[in-house]
């Protein structure tokens, strides 16, 4: 049977009769609540259609898990602030509602519901007789250890006497796995996979679970910590997530190497929501993207299918909102290796809007990705805090970030009306990078220092000049012209709304058009001001004005969204304090920038002060 096959929806249909009708038996016979028998994994040819709940919202969670099955969901990923580490089963109110959810999933015939765990915990919660090792370090060399460590996740299992499986993050832990004390296990993939065999032992081993390990490559793909760790694991029925692409998920980079090389079953794990990408709170129909991504992964080997983010915190899940879009690319996708994007756009738009909206709302929101990827993204980066506008205090965006990490060479080409070719080091990051980030002094995490091929191209200090001065600025330009054009769709498409409808998608793209505004104004007066800090020189009547420009529309911008009649739900990105970060840009050039950033590192413009008004 063919991946196409695997997908399709009257197969799983069945399976998931099948299951149910089975979970129906075992619990009239008595064994619904007795540890491994209540649950009912997705068998190994089953295909994985995942979806994933971040936010603690109980009422948001369960409103995700009721719209599942339309979309032929087969499992549901509960995660972070639901459950994010197993131990948290202790609690006995958070266990009592991963409990309910999962029967909710399970009554809605979702087959497989999936818990997401970490390890290790913080130190502390492992016994101190176990603590032994130099710093209060666990001692992986004893054999009790182990013991123990199996039998907290039987006790932690126990707990969840339904639920079908374990995803395991095992990198960038309360405790990390590596720095414990061993003489045995010589190196960071051996203590990797020694945590993760014995976890194995129990999940799969004793409970017969699916169990899926969350590898997360945080740098180039051929990394051998992570390759390695791989090779190490004992158990072939092991699983794995992977990431889109590398680190996190950002609309300029490629997809991670690691999907399909890896000789393991794989979920890729998309983000509907946006963790960088404006939370689902700005216009996020990335419908072209996720399709063609979807399209290429899903004919590698190993892949077995996808789980994907609903939400990025709070209130923030896009289930009855725009972002739905973006789940419905990938069922639709799943099911039809041949379904165009027009197609998905036709039916989302014609099912929660009406045909007669269709071609004005589909407007609109084909602009998304390019609204995105010209805001808050700059010339090919992600330059954004988790989708919080932040130039400077947020410094990944000038290293470990780069989308040209996974690049050979590493160039991209940026349209939105700059047209034409930057290398990501020599070009892009040598003049946007900030001074302090580039000076030898600053410190940057171990595992996130350029590589030395990286560093040849980045001078130590101020680099900005008026012609990537003028490439911003053309790049935030065609950013706000595209979510004028979407507002002005919305509008025109009024009659053919609902009154609710309408007011729901005005707010949506007019709050984009504003976030579009503030990031334009921002930059302008950021980057500008650092070119008109280099000297009389740099100081042009082009660069004056770009900053002077940018400190007025911050002036009439911040107020318009602070009183802005729409609120956003709630996510882990707060839109309004965009305001507060445009604000702070004003005051630094207007009252004088301070002497040091980060670390002590002197800022070439440190007290300098914008005229804002001519001499």
């Amino acid at each position: 049977m063919v991946m196409n096959d695997l997908f399709h929806p009257t197969l799983l249909q069945r399976r998931s009769l099948k299951i149910v009708l089975l979970g129906s038996l075992l619990a009239w016979l008595g064994f619904a609540s007795t540890g491994p028998l209540g649950a009912t994994p997705l068998p190994a040819d089953s295909p994985v259609r995942g979806w994933t709940i971040l936010s603690g919202n109980e009422k948001g969670a369960r409103a995700v898990i009721s719209a599942a099955p339309a979309y032929q969901v087969n499992q549901i990923e509960l995660s972070q602030d639901i459950i994010g580490n197993l131990n948290e089963t202790a609690d006995a109110a958070k266990c009592a509602l991963v409990n309910q959810l999962i029967d909710q999933a399970h009554n809605a015939g979702i087959p497989e519901v999936v818990v997401w765990d970490r390890a290790l915990y913080k130190i502390d919660y492992y016994p101190a007789e176990f603590r032994t090792g130099p710093n209060g370090t666990i001692d992986l060399d004893n054999p009790a250890f182990w013991e123990w460590l199996k039998a907290d996740y039987r006790k932690m299992l126990d707990r969840l006497p339904k639920v079908d499986g374990v995803a395991l993050t095992y990198t960038f832990t309360p405790t990390p796995i590596e720095d414990q004390y061993s003489k045995k296990l010589t190196s960071p993939q051996q203590k990797f996979a020694a945590v993760i065999n014995a976890i194995a032992d129990v999940i799969v081993g004793e409970r017969h679970l699916n169990f899926y390990v969350r590898i997360f490559p945080n740098d180039q793909p051929q990394d051998p910590v992570v390759r390695d760790t791989i090779r190490l694991l004992s158990r072939p029925e092991i699983r794995l997530m992977i990431k889109l692409t590398s680190l996190d998920y950002f609309l300029t980079s490629p997809d991670c190497a690691f999907i399909g090389a890896v000789p393991r079953p794989t979920v890729v794990e998309f983000d509907a929501a946006g963790e960088y990408n404006g939370q689902g709170l700005l216009a996020n129909s990335w419908v072209d993207d996720i399709l063609n991504r979807w399209r290429r992964l899903s004919r590698k080997p190993n892949v077995i299918g996808y789980a994907v983010r609903t939400d990025r915190l709070k209130e923030s899940r896009v289930i009855g909102r725009p972002g739905e879009i973006n789940l419905l690319t990938l069922q639709l996708g799943a099911a039809d290796p041949d379904v165009t994007s027009e197609q998905v756009y036709d039916k989302f738009i014609t099912d929660h809007y009406g045909a007669a909206a269709l071609p004005e709302v589909k407007a609109a929101f084909k602009n998304s990705y390019d609204i995105t990827t010209s805001i808050l993204y700059t010339l090919g980066i992600v330059l954004n805090d988790h989708s919080k506008l932040d130039y400077e205090i947020y410094t990944p965006p000038y290293g470990h970030l780069v989308s040209g990490r996974w690049l050979n060479p590493p160039v991209v080409y940026v349209r939105h009306g700059v047209n034409r070719e930057f290398h990501y080091w020599r070009d892009v990051i040598d003049h946007l990078a900030p001074a302090f980030v580039k000076d030898p002094a600053y410190k940057q995490a171990e595992n996130f220092v350029p590589t030395e091929d990286e560093r040849k191209y980045i001078h130590p200090g101020e680099a900005m000049n008026e012609e990537y001065l003028r490439y911003i600025v053309t790049e935030k330009n065609y950013g706000v012209a595209l979510a004028e054009d979407s507002v002005r769709h919305i509008e025109k498409a009024r009659a053919a709304l609902t009154p609710a409808a309408y007011e729901d998608l005005h707010a949506y793209f007019e709050r984009t058009l504003l976030t579009a505004r503030l990031h334009r104004a921002a930059a302008s007066a950021y980057f500008g001001f650092r070119v008109w800090c280099r000297g009389k020189d740099f100081q042009t009547g082009y660069v004056h004005d770009t900053v002077q420009k940018g400190l007025a529309e911050i002036q009439e911008v911040v107020p318009l969204i602070r009183n802005y009649p729409v609120k956003p739900p709630a996510a882990a990105y707060t839109w309004v304090s965009d305001a507060d970060s445009a604000e702070h840009y004003f005051h630094q050039i207007v009252d004088g920038w301070p002497r040091v950033t980060q670390q002590d590192i002197v800022n070439p413009n440190a007290g300098m002060k914008f005229p804002t008004t001519e001499p």
